[in-house]
């Protein structure tokens, strides 16, 4: 039997994944910060909390196609029309300048993570050993997330020395160069079919994943959390004084990236739960501090335990997913985690809207809620191993 850990995980193909991934990742992640305050130019302030909920939705919505796609049409091919949307929906921002066509394009631009971070995920777990999936998925991680770092820093950078439009055409070409990456890739899936309409016919037992759903449970309660943050975080950065409100975003992805290089491999050595119930705790923590910030230090401090905290959980979870997933169903099985994922961002997002309404005394309390439900998924996971016990 072949030693697993000599086996050739960082080849070439997940090279060109990884960096694919990261390019993806900082094409609509350079945008998040600074689409509250392009909106309010827009005359749309109180549609902030829409930003990331109808990008979710169509992200949710997309899933389970994405997922049946990915285990008939094939790997390559689902990733690439996540990047081909990032690429179409830079270009059409400056075209659609109105609140309604900005609402438009944020529900358009949610069918990018709706494919390509599903068909990503299979394609992980198809080249490497069930032994090193938590090292796989979190050095892949740390790629996604090095682009949600210098993502939000870009995207500030551009917006404060040129201009909101020319941060739209950037992006576009983060994913533009995503998509030629990906041209480049060998497929995994071994029997791919040819695309058909009747592909996209789904059944009740194509959208969801039933052997996932323990982890799609604590997914949910994860990221409500993450949604309130995209939603308050621009502004909260702007009332502490931060000019490049792209800061706290990538301060808590440098933390999260230092500490995926071991949180991925202690998954595979510990057990996912064990790990899960550690970045839980971490993640608590984090939310209560970015709530009671009252101080650049406080914020950045929350920022980077929140990313500690993200790092730690997120390899885990997706390993967790792939540990209970079907072969012949893994496309189906990540949809099913990025459902979760999307939903619990997305009401976050709605809940933070709701309730601010641009009162920044209203802030904390956003927070607390979030740290609240994410000690919940604690006790999910608790109450879940004394009944296996």
């Amino acid at each position: 039997m072949n030693n697993p850990e000599k086996h050739p995980i960082y080849n070439l193909q997940f090279g060109l994944l990884c960096l694919s991934s990261l390019l993806f990742s900082a094409s609509f992640n350079m945008l998040i910060p600074e689409l509250p305050a392009y909106l309010s130019s827009l005359g749309g302030a109180e549609y902030k909390g829409l930003i990331i909920a109808l990008f979710t939705v169509t992200a949710g919505i997309s899933r389970p196609f994405s997922g049946r796609l990915t285990d008939t049409l094939g790997r390559v091919p689902v990733m690439a029309v996540g990047s081909i949307v990032c690429f179409v929906c830079g270009f059409l921002y400056p075209l659609l300048a109105t609140v309604g066509g900005f609402l438009f394009l944020r529900l358009l631009h949610g069918f990018s993570t709706g494919f390509k971070p599903t068909a990503t995920a299979a394609y992980v777990a198809d080249i490497a050993p069930k032994e090193r999936w938590g090292e796989a998925l979190g050095i892949h991680g740390l790629c996604f997330s090095t682009g949600m770092a210098i993502g939000p820093a870009i995207g500030g950078y551009i917006t404060l020395h040129f201009s909101i439009n020319v941060l739209f055409y950037i992006s576009s070409a983060f994913a533009l160069l995503s998509i030629v990456i990906l041209m480049n890739m060998k497929e995994t899936l071994p029997m791919k079919q040819k695309f058909s309409f009747a592909l996209l016919k789904l059944s009740r037992r194509d959208i969801i994943a039933p052997e996932v759903l323990p982890a799609a449970i604590v997914i949910i309660m994860t990221y409500i959390g993450y949604g309130a943050i995209l939603t308050l975080i621009p502004d909260q950065s702007a009332h502490l004084g931060i000019a490049n409100k792209g800061l706290f975003f990538m301060v808590f992805t440098i933390a999260s990236l230092l500490i995926r290089f071991v949180a991925g491999k202690a998954s595979d050595r510990y057990g996912r739960i064990k790990v899960i119930k550690v970045g839980l705790v971490v993640l608590v923590t984090s939310l209560i501090i970015i709530g009671m910030a009252n101080s650049l230090i406080l914020l950045i401090t929350g920022a980077a335990v929140y990313g500690i905290a993200q790092g730690v959980l997120s390899p885990a979870l997706n390993a967790w997913t792939v540990d209970m997933s079907l072969p012949n169903h893994r496309g189906k099985a990540m949809a099913t985690m990025y459902i979760a994922l999307e939903a619990g961002i997305g009401l976050g997002a709605l809940f933070a809207g709701w309730y601010y309404q641009d009162d920044l005394a209203r802030i904390p309390l956003v927070l607390y809620v979030s740290a609240g439900i994410t000690l919940a998924a604690f006790g999910y996971l608790f109450l879940r191993d004394r009944q296996r016990a």
